[in-house]
């Protein structure tokens, strides 16, 4: 199967086989599926089971790495056909747009976990358990609710100041051993103006690089770190919130190994970089955060109930944008855990502006 990279949206079909999950994302070129679209759509096969694949309407949606999808019900078991046909299509787009589609927590959980392991217990790693309304650990609270009254959220509520911290660009887990794979958004009250989730692209942004840049972070590493940005806050930096999670480090440049493309590994998380100083790495991180940034590679996704987003943390990062915040806004996510794995722990030589001022 074939994935278009450009024009009007197409039916396809996965093959009959069981759904294959891609391989670790290491340096190494793997082969991809980004090739010339076939002249014809795939037809539809009947699995080992004798169900019939649902059919997948592509349709790109202006950038080449975002796609609506038609023709496939999320609330419903997917046969191996269909998630082989969606794996397929998020290495090559990477951000997923599915529209209608009203999932109760049960069945987002069900369809999140049809595409690996879901990571569960971060709310509860990262709000103390101050949030709790789910029956699930998979789903993490990424609305402005207070759990405890079910009210819109002071904005000084713990709730309210850690999804300030989401309009960082950044991916998902990235401060982890073992990020994500997969995240898997949904709305289910959106905020009346504002509150967009925009994307940008980390291959195209590789690739927009100059050669000078593509050589000064060719064989660098990045120390990422979960509290990073909750200092520019004002949240308190804390042994104990070191040992859940510590820093770690990642190559500046990854391999996708669902396109063959090359990534420029780098977001809000990161604190240092090996080889520079404090300050000269943290200004080429925001340089290259910039980069990323540009609007020629950024799609906004503009909320509606029931839509779903399911997007390539090892492709793209993202952010929330603005809004009214006493207004509600309620979304909830799943995220599948990757099986990379990052180079180890990283000691942080410097990660307050206080202990930067104490070390010269």
């Amino acid at each position: 199967m074939s994935i278009p990279s450009s024009g009007s949206g197409r039916t396809i079909c996965g093959s009959a086989s069981s759904a294959s999950m891609p391989t670790n994302m290491s340096g190494t070129k793997a082969s991809g599926n980004s090739g010339a679209a076939s002249s014809r759509a795939s037809p539809c096969r009947r699995d080992h089971r004798g169900r019939k694949s649902m059919s997948l309407q592509i349709e790109p949606v202006g950038a080449d790495y975002v796609a609506k999808i038609r023709g496939v019900d999320l609330s419903k078991p997917l046969d191996p056909a269909t998630v082989e046909a969606i794996i397929k299509a998020s290495d090559h787009y990477a951000v997923l747009v599915f529209h209608d589609q009203p999932l109760t927590d049960e069945q987002l959980v069900a369809f999140g976990a049809t595409f690996g392991p879901l990571d569960v217990g971060l709310q509860e790693k990262l709000m103390k358990k101050v949030q709790d309304r789910y029956a699930s650990a998979a789903i993490s609270d990424i609305s402005n609710v207070d759990a405890a009254s079910g009210d819109v959220a002071d904005r000084r509520h713990k709730q309210a100041v850690m999804n300030v911290g989401n309009r960082f660009w950044h991916s998902d887990s990235s401060y982890d051993r073992h990020p994500y794979r997969y995240s898997i958004l949904t709305a289910k009250t959106a905020a009346s103006k504002g509150g967009a989730t925009e994307y940008a692209d980390l291959r195209a942004a590789y690739d927009a690089l100059d050669d000078d840049t593509k050589a000064l972070i060719a064989d660098r590493t990045a120390t990422f770190y979960s509290h990073f940005t909750r200092q520019w806050l004002g949240i308190e930096d804390r042994p104990e919130d070191r040992r859940v999670f510590p820093p770690v480090r990642w190559p500046m440049v990854r391999t996708h190994p669902g396109s063959g493309r090359k990534v420029l590994w780098c977001d809000s998380k990161v604190c240092e970089i090996s080889g520079m100083s404090i300050p000269e790495g943290r200004a080429l991180a925001h340089e290259l955060i910039e980069h990323i940034g540009q609007r020629e590679r950024v799609y906004a996704h503009v909320w509606q109930p029931n839509d779903v987003v399911m997007y390539d943390n090892r492709s793209v990062l993202h952010r929330g944008r603005r809004f009214d915040m006493s207004e509600r806004r309620e979304m909830r996510r799943v995220a599948t855990v990757d099986d990379s794995t990052a180079l180890g722990e990283a000691p942080l030589s410097a990660a307050t502006p206080a202990e930067l001022l104490a070390a010269q």
